[in-house]
């Protein structure tokens, strides 16, 4: 009888410790409406910049710990760079986004301490699926937290090429094989 009454209490106080942990957790719902996703992608000629729409985008960490959960989704078949015919090909022949909609950023880890005021830099890990394919990315990002709110620039690099997509490169036009990414995005404490 001893030893259940032992077991009983060490369970209670696990599930405590447990709702304690997740108590400590942030949940971040992601404005779309006030994201903006850039993309710079230089060539021989001349810059190409594009925007794309952010879809949705919630995130969870726990500051003390740094683990961290939640994605960011961008709709592929948004983007464009203001020249109908160069984008046609970037949707049909590069991203193929009929056949892949979705690009994703899961995260799972915060490295470094978001302030609950003022300004922060941190590195998001995760994993960045593009073109039916799961890469592992590091993002560098400044936050300006005030009131609930943060206000976060990422900027970082997609080796698009290296990653299985069509350089779109051709005899007299030759481009990076890498693009430039840069997210702007206002994220909101949930409660």
């Amino acid at each position: 009888m001893k030893l259940t009454r032992l077991v009983s209490r060490i369970l209670a106080l696990a599930a405590i410790a447990a709702a304690a942990i997740s108590a400590q957790d942030t949940l971040l719902r992601i404005e779309p409406a006030q994201t903006k996703v850039e993309y710079t992608l230089d060539s021989v000629l001349h810059t190409v910049h594009g925007t794309f729409r952010l879809s949705r985008g919630d995130l969870r960490f726990d500051p003390a710990t740094g683990r961290a959960s939640g994605e960011l989704v961008v709709d592929a078949a948004s983007g464009e760079s203001g020249n109908g015919s160069r984008d046609k090909r970037m949707h049909k022949d590069i991203l193929e986004s009929d056949r892949y909609p979705e690009i994703v950023f899961r995260l799972d880890r915060v490295e470094g301490q978001v302030a609950p005021q003022g300004v922060s830099h941190v590195q998001l890990r995760g994993m960045f699926s593009i073109h039916g394919a799961e890469h592992e990315i590091v993002m560098p990002v400044d936050v300006e937290a005030a009131g609930g709110q943060y206000t976060a620039t990422a900027k970082f690099n997609v080796p698009y090429v290296k990653w299985g997509m069509k350089n779109p490169s051709t005899l007299f036009l030759r481009v990076s094989q890498e693009v430039e990414i840069t997210i702007h995005t206002v994220a909101i404490v949930a409660k």
